[in-house]
């Protein structure tokens, strides 16, 4: 007993202690909260941009205000411009002056992008800049957060809240840690056999990575002796803009009178108005925007779920037509027959029980006629709905996982059916349809389809590409599943030192999700993470449901890339993806930069149309970070 105690202690002491060590470095390094200067109006003759100054006004954390104030200030510099028609701000669309600005830094360039992909005519509703996919709305958010960081540090004024110093000095602590969790083990365990002892090392080592994993994860930005002095100026700006009368009901629109003003303001927390109009975040499924006619107009998307017959194929409401009315026709046939029978048995005739007979007859045929009137309605409904099926046109709104596979140990759950709205130009309201996730991967948010459905169930049946839409060119190069640091190096332009000379850095995640290759191939697939270490790159593997590989996404750079794409020069070109790239029986190839990405089907996936195989190649080439130097 007192050794299982005195491991505990120890066990407590090591990983305690090496939490202790962390939070006063957490203590020791907080933001700096400058004094602010007395209020002015003066911005300097060569201001820092918006985006930097709501860096540094919010304690040195990047807030949806820096992405807010660059899109004013966008328009205070006659890049864009706001107009609003009516009396109500949310009425405001932006309108694109310069198709090809010159000037922009990087997160200016993100968000004028974003913009002038959207517009239609070089037009598009202010309150329509949202996003409709989750991972695509942190993606843009984290790139921007980077790029305003990579910029307020080669301006001097912020730096990394814990630099490297204190990083390697965490990590020593975390060996320490780790041999003390290994002793707590020896020690509390009684820990003798070669086996056990292979399992302390075990320990040691997943304990050491932990706390080097948690010691090493970036935690923000802290203030340097010049970011003090600017953000003191800034917060003197801040009490003048608070403190002017009505400023803060200044719509987005006021920009052409305020200037840069507005756009200070929006960093600086001072535009209540502009601010709550202004969202470049995820947006409501239920009210989307369509641009579809040719003209901007929002719709009312309602979702259908009550309703079991909702998504279901016609085989099983059939099916579940027939048994229902099978049972009802036999409750109908036998029941009053079975009740009398049991009326008269010599155990029952007689008693007081015997007068529930007529009540228990009069609900059996009740329950018969109610099955035999349902199984008639959804028969006949399956009937019309086979032989009238609707064909519609229209744009896709939003798709949306709707339901999933239970999964196993080994897989995640795997989509069947997503949600897939449409307008059509016929009403300013609609509801969205249940598509078979197989389809998922023909059409994306923005594109013009042509779907054949029924109706009663909301099923579609078919999906045909009319024209592709700009959404998913303009979110491709958000997506990201990079850490925060790389970023920062890469919008600095610092080579990932891991890389070695002559080799891009390596995504290290999945350039492809397992719900976009499900859309790709028109089957459920599950991940299989990449092994751990492969020195020609990163492979990953995304299995059918019958268990084999279905897809085989390769990642790699150097020497191996450039022997990838040499190889594949001879085949079919696809162009507009990457730098180059090439397509053959199975397989589509290509590069950008000094990164080479391969994608190959195997087994089930090699019924995909090659159509989609493209797509997911373009979409994996937009997720890769700024291109190097081309191979040759």
């Amino acid at each position: 007993m007192a050794q299982h105690l005195l491991g505990i202690l120890i066990l407590l002491g090591s990983v305690g202690g090496w939490f202790a060590l962390y939070g006063l470095c957490l203590l020791a390094t907080r933001p700096a909260r400058p004094q602010p200067m007395p209020p002015t109006q003066d911005l300097g003759p060569n201001p820092e941009p918006p985006a930097v100054v709501s860096l540094l006004a919010n304690h040195w954390e990047v807030t949806e205000d820096a992405a807010e104030s660059t899109l004013l200030d966008l328009g205070a510099r006659r890049f864009l411009e706001f107009r609003q028609p009516a009396d109500d701000p949310v009425q405001t669309t932006v309108h694109v002056r310069d198709p090809h600005p010159a000037g922009l830094n990087a997160y200016e360039q993100r968000i004028f992008t974003r913009i002038a992909g959207l517009a239609v005519g070089g037009v598009v509703p202010l309150t329509a800049l949202t996003f409709r996919d989750p991972a695509r709305a942190a993606g843009f958010a984290k790139r921007l957060r980077a790029e305003v960081i990579a910029d307020a540090r080669q301006r001097g004024l912020s730096r990394r809240r814990l630099p490297p110093a204190v990083v390697g000095a965490l990590s020593g602590a975390a060996v320490l840690a780790g041999a003390g969790v290994a002793l707590a083990a020896l020690v509390g365990l009684r820990v003798k056999t070669g086996h056990d002892l292979r399992g302390l090392g075990a320990a040691w080592l997943f304990s050491t990575l932990i706390l080097g994993a948690v010691g090493g994860r970036n935690v923000g930005e802290r203030d340097t002796a010049a970011g003090r002095a600017v953000a003191a100026r800034w917060l003197g700006v801040a009490a003048w803009l608070h403190n002017t009368e009505a400023f803060g009901d200044l719509p987005p629109s006021a920009v052409a009178v305020w200037d840069r003003y507005l756009a200070y303001g929006a960093a600086v927390g001072a535009t209540r108005l502009s601010s709550a109009v202004i969202d470049l975040g995820m947006g409501n499924r239920r009210r989307v925007w369509s641009s579809f006619g040719g003209t901007w107009h929002r719709v009312r998307v309602s979702y259908p779920r009550f309703w079991p017959r909702y998504g279901r194929t016609a085989p099983p409401m059939i099916a579940k037509a027939l048994a229902a009315g099978g049972i009802g026709l036999l409750l109908l046939y036998y029941w009053t027959k079975a009740v009398a029978r049991v009326a008269q048995q010599s155990f029952v005739s007689g008693r007081p029980v015997a007068n529930l007979a007529d009540p228990v007859r009069l609900a059996g045929l009740t329950a018969g006629l109610v099955l035999v009137g349902y199984g008639g309605y959804v028969l006949i409904r399956m009937v019309i709905e086979l032989a009238t099926p609707v064909t519609i046109t229209g744009q896709v709104l939003w798709m949306q996982v709707w339901r999933s596979t239970g999964g196993g140990e080994n897989s995640p759950p795997a989509p069947v059916l997503h949600y897939l709205a449409v307008d059509d130009g016929s009403s300013d309201r609609t509801r969205a349809w249940a598509l078979p996730s197989r389809m998922a991967g023909r059409c994306a948010d923005g594109d013009t389809v042509t779907i054949r459905v029924r109706r009663w169930t909301r099923r579609v049946g078919e999906v045909s590409i009319v024209e592709r839409g700009a959404i998913r060119r303009v979110e491709a190069a958000d997506a990201t599943t990079d850490r925060t640091e790389n970023l920062i190096a890469a919008a600095l332009g610092i080579p990932d030192q891991k890389s070695g000379p002559g080799r891009a850095s390596l995504p290290q995640a999945p350039l492809v999700t397992a719900e976009e290759v499900s859309r790709v191939l028109g089957v459920p697939v599950s991940a299989r993470p990449a092994p751990g270490a492969n020195p020609l790159g990163r492979m990953d593997a995304f299995r059918g449901p019958d268990g084999g590989t279905a897809l085989m996404a390769f990642v790699t750079s150097g020497l191996p890339g450039q022997m990838a794409i040499r190889s594949r020069r001879r085949s079919r070109p696809l162009p507009g993806i990457g730098d180059e790239a090439y397509t053959g029986d199975g397989w589509a190839v290509a590069r950008r930069g000094d990164t080479v990405i391969m994608l190959q089907l195997h087994g089930q996936g090699r019924s995909a149309n090659p159509t989609y195989l493209y797509w997911l190649l373009s979409t994996a080439v937009g997720r890769l970070p700024a291109p190097a130097a081309p191979v040759g």
